[in-house]
């Protein structure tokens, strides 16, 4: 059987997480991974638990929650992502974003503390009026090259035709919190099923996101730049849905696009920076079987954390209420690059 002219085995070897983490409350959905660049040992997982009275649960990088940071009565957040660097307070902040959906609000919290800094939270998609059209989902952070901070945010439904997704300023609002402007609407959407997972390669300066049993989107992610759809790829590679999407990056801004096949228990695997003079055309490179079920979310990192992560650290929610902590050479096999 082939996807696109790219063979794929079904008997691949499965992948085991090195790490399981503890279970949340009610539904795991999405994770995003926090570099502590001092000390890279202490970096954090932080996962949504997806429920009316959900929560951004934190982890340590065994996979164990850790109890002073976990933000609990969240209502059903649903993606998360981090940013770096913001200036609040005159301060230099990381924060972690993530989408409430029952509020239609994004919420914001600075890290490591996991302090909310979004003055009770910020409302999105105001104005629309559309059945589901402000039940948010995605949520993804740019950093562009001068430094400023957006988030890119999808919902559960909206226009086909562009502007299914809103792409926010954020910046300080003269009190030390949060404040998100709206810069602009874009992105197609097939009406299939829904867009959730996204994905920004700052350092390219580019969006994907996952238009569920359709394919791959890609687009700028710099506003000024238009909102013309530069690709759409991996149509057909998937036995379900594309669901989870993250980047890994290796020398030179390579690397690869990951984009979990939700209930095949795989990754399916495209280059970052295209084929010869087509940066635009991502060739499914390769399919990675794993233990993760019914993957909503992942997310992957090439830094070197501690001696269990020397090449970096995909996590993967997985349908027990758990998220699944893999070595990125255990992914990488022999098939792909272990660099960072």
């Amino acid at each position: 059987m082939s996807c696109n002219g790219v063979a794929q085995n079904p008997n691949l070897a499965e992948v085991k997480p090195l790490y399981v983490s503890e279970p949340v409350d009610f539904d795991t959905d999405d994770p995003a991974i926090w570099v502590d660049s001092k000390n890279p040992s202490q970096s954090l997982v932080i996962g949504t638990d997806k429920d009316a009275n959900g929560g951004l649960y934190v982890f340590d990088l065994k996979g164990k929650i850790i109890p002073s940071k976990t933000v609990k009565g969240l209502k059903r957040p649903d993606n998360v992502d981090i940013a770096y660097g913001l200036l609040l307070d005159g301060k230099k902040t990381d924060i972690a974003v993530t989408t409430e959906r029952y509020t239609h609000k994004l919420r914001i919290y600075s890290l490591p503390d996991m302090k909310p800094c979004d003055n009770g939270g910020i409302p999105a998609f105001v104005g629309e009026t559309g059945t589901e059209f402000r039940d948010l989902m995605g949520i993804s952070m740019y950093t562009d090259p001068n430094g400023k901070i957006y988030a890119i945010v999808g919902r559960k439904s909206g226009p086909k035709e562009g502007g299914y997704l809103w792409q926010y300023l954020l910046s300080d609002n003269g009190k030390g919190q949060v404040k998100a402007d709206l810069v602009r609407k874009f992105g197609r959407y097939s009406g299939k099923k829904e867009i959730e997972a996204i994905a920004v390669d700052n350092e390219l300066g580019y969006i994907y996101y996952c238009d569920e049993q359709v394919g791959v989107r890609k687009y700028y992610a710099d506003p000024e730049k238009g909102n013309e759809e530069l690709a759409l790829f991996g149509q057909g590679d998937f036995s379900v849905d594309n669901e989870g999407i993250g980047i890994y990056k290796t020398a030179g801004n390579k690397g690869y696009i990951l984009v979990s096949d939700q209930g095949a228990k795989q990754l399916k695997v495209y280059s970052r920076t295209g084929t010869g003079n087509a940066p635009d055309q991502h060739p499914l490179l390769t399919t990675i079987k794993y233990s993760a079920n019914q993957t909503d979310g992942i997310d992957v990192v090439s830094v070197p954390l501690n001696a269990d992560f020397k090449h970096g650290l995909l996590v993967a929610m997985s349908d027990d209420k758990t998220f699944h902590f893999y070595r990125w050479e255990d992914i990488a096999g022999k098939k792909l690059d272990v660099n960072p």
